[in-house]
């Protein structure tokens, strides 16, 4: 039986580095990318693993991993389009440039990837490309209005692509995470806030608290990487995929606008 191969980008920390050890015990070749592969992040490179570098912004090295991917294993079966951040506060103190990164990385860097596994897939009329959108991306909470914008662009941008792909072979999965334990709302935040805008302090010292613990007490990327082993591995056209997040879009469908607005206010503070 030939060896499944899976490319995954972000996969330093967090969901992508859970992902890519998860895999690889299941007996996958894993293409793990990261922009800095010669620093420590707890995978080992092997026969089985390659440790890429990839910057989802910049096209030269999105095409330079897929060639080394490629030449490595051969052919990929699946892609994991996992990179990503989160600027965090008013949307008011934000910047054109960060909004600008923001969007560079999680939507049209995942688009850029997208773009340059097609002709491989199509090659292939085969293919699974398994996105990393969030809860975030069909409930919005405060402070993030940047990153909610992004994911609710990825989860719009997958709808769509998997009819024009389904005729070529290609399936197309959205995960879509909860809180979960990472450096999500550390390491990987972008803070945003502007000299002289003091209007939201009190309210950002209100909320901030709150989404962080949220954070702290969420469940595990290793669980999130077991959700997206079965998206790429169920055989299925299903599209959406919640982990750790069922619950709260329950709660979204069933409850009207205003209710819903009142509860997320009532929780964070607003």
């Amino acid at each position: 039986m030939t060896t499944r191969t899976v490319f995954i980008t972000g996969a330093s920390s967090g969901i992508g580095a859970a992902s890519a050890r998860l895999f690889a015990e299941r007996g996958w070749n894993v293409a793990a990318t990261m922009r800095s592969p010669e620093k420590p992040t707890g995978l080992d490179a092997s026969d089985k693993v390659a440790l890429l570098r990839l910057d989802v912004t910049d096209p030269t090295s999105i095409r330079e991993a897929v060639a080394a991917a490629i030449g490595r294993f051969g052919s990929v079966d699946v892609v994991v389009n996992n990179a990503g951040f989160a600027a965090v506060g008013p949307f008011e103190a934000s910047t054109a440039d960060q909004v600008q990164r923001q969007f560079a990385t999680n939507v049209f860097g995942l688009m850029d990837v997208t773009r340059a596994w097609l002709p491989h897939f199509r090659g292939r009329k085969a293919g699974v490309f398994v996105n990393i959108a969030s809860v975030g991306g069909r409930v919005a909470f405060p402070l993030y209005s940047l990153y909610h914008s992004t994911k609710w662009a990825v989860e719009g941008f997958t709808e769509s692509l998997q009819y024009e792909l389904a005729p070529l072979g290609i399936r197309v999965k959205i995960i879509e995470p909860g809180p979960i334990k990472t450096d999500f709302y550390d390491r990987s935040a972008l803070p945003v806030s502007s000299p002289g805008l003091t209007a939201y302090d009190d309210y950002v010292a209100r909320v901030t608290p709150r989404m962080t613990g949220a954070g702290h007490s969420g469940a595990s990327a290793e669980s999130v990487a077991r959700v997206i082993h079965r998206a790429a591995t169920d055989g299925s056209r299903k599209l959406r995929y919640t982990a750790n997040s069922a619950a709260v879009l329950a709660v979204r469908r069933l409850l009207p606008d205003a209710l819903f607005s009142a509860v997320v206010r009532r929780i964070f503070g607003g």
